[in-house]
C-alpha cells in the first residue's frame, strides 16, 4: 500500500533512537500518522516543525499497519511563527485541534484548504485572529456541528440576532430569547460576516466557539479537555487586546 500527497504537519515525536512519528493532515487522506526514519537526524528534524507544508510518501505492508513516511520540505512556517507571540500560540492552536478534533485517515479537504489559507495568514496579524475565528467555524461545521446564524430559532426573524442557543446553536434574537437571555451564547456581528472586525467582537465570537468545542465536541470525543494551547491563544489575544 502506497500514496503520495502534500500536507501540514501536525506533530511529531521521538520514535526509538533516530526515528520519528508524526502526524500530517493532506486533503486526500486526512490526518494520518507514520514512522520517519532518521527523523532525528540534523537533515530531517528542522523539517518536522509543526505547521510545516511537505510532500509526503506513504507505504506499509497493509493498509491498517502505521507505514512509514519519506519527506520533502515544501515551505516552513516556523520562523514565521516566532516573530510573533499571537502567530506561535495561533499555529500551535490550529495543529493541536486539528490532532485532537480529527479521525484518523478520514478526508476533509475543504478543511484543509481553509487551514493552509489560514495558516498562510500567519504573518499578517491585523487579518489573523478574524481568519481564525472564520476557521474554527469551519472545523465546526465540517466535523458536524455547525452553528445555524441564519434565523432566529424561536420567532424565524432575520434581524436583530444577539445570541446564540447552548443548546441548539442557533441565533436567537433578544425577544426570542426572553427570561432565558442569561442564558445564552454572545453573537457579536462579525460572527455573522457582518459589521467591523474589532478584537472585543472577536472575543466574543471565540467565546461562542469555545463553548461548542467543548461542549460538543469534546464531550462526543469521550469527554477529554481541550487542548491546552487554545486556552494559551486565547489569553495571548486578550493581552493584545
Amino acid at each position: 500500500m502506497e500514496w503520495r500527497d502534500q500536507g501540514i504537519l501536525l506533530s511529531a515525536r521521538r520514535h526509538g533512537e533516530t526515528s520519528a512519528i508524526i502526524e500530517v493532515f493532506t486533503p486526500s487522506q486526512g490526518r494520518h500518522a507514520g514512522i520517519v526514519r532518521g527523523g532525528t537526524s540534523r537533515k530531517i528534524a528542522p523539517i518536522l516543525q509543526p505547521g510545516a507544508q511537505i510532500d509526503v510518501a506513504w507505504r506499509a505492508r497493509l493498509e491498517d499497519h502505521i507505514g512509514a513516511f519519506t519527506v520533502e520540505p515544501v515551505r516552513s512556517r516556523a520562523v514565521t511563527a516566532m516573530q510573533d507571540r499571537l502567530s506561535l500560540a495561533g499555529l500551535n492552536t490550529v495543529t493541536a485541534l486539528l490532532s485532537f478534533s480529527l479521525p484518523e485517515r478520514e478526508p476533509h479537504a475543504p478543511l484543509y484548504h481553509r487551514t493552509q489559507t489560514l495558516l498562510d495568514l500567519l504573518d499578517q496579524g491585523d487579518l489573523w485572529p478574524l481568519a481564525y475565528l472564520q476557521w474554527e467555524l469551519s472545523l465546526l461545521e465540517e466535523l458536524g456541528y455547525g452553528l445555524d446564524l441564519s434565523a432566529c430559532a424561536v420567532t424565524g426573524a432575520s434581524e436583530g440576532l444577539v445570541f446564540v442557543s447552548p443548546k441548539s446553536g442557533r441565533a436567537v434574537t433578544r425577544e426570542g430569547a426572553g427570561e432565558w437571555a442569561d442564558k445564552m451564547l454572545p453573537l457579536p456581528p462579525v460572527l455573522r460576516g457582518e459589521g467591523d472586525a474589532a478584537n472585543d467582537e472577536i472575543a466574543a465570537g471565540l467565546k461562542t466557539t469555545g463553548y461548542f468545542l467543548e461542549h460538543r465536541l469534546a464531550r462526543d470525543l469521550g469527554g477529554k479537555p481541550l487542548p491546552e494551547a487554545r486556552a494559551r491563544f486565547i489569553d495571548a489575544f486578550s493581552r493584545q487586546r
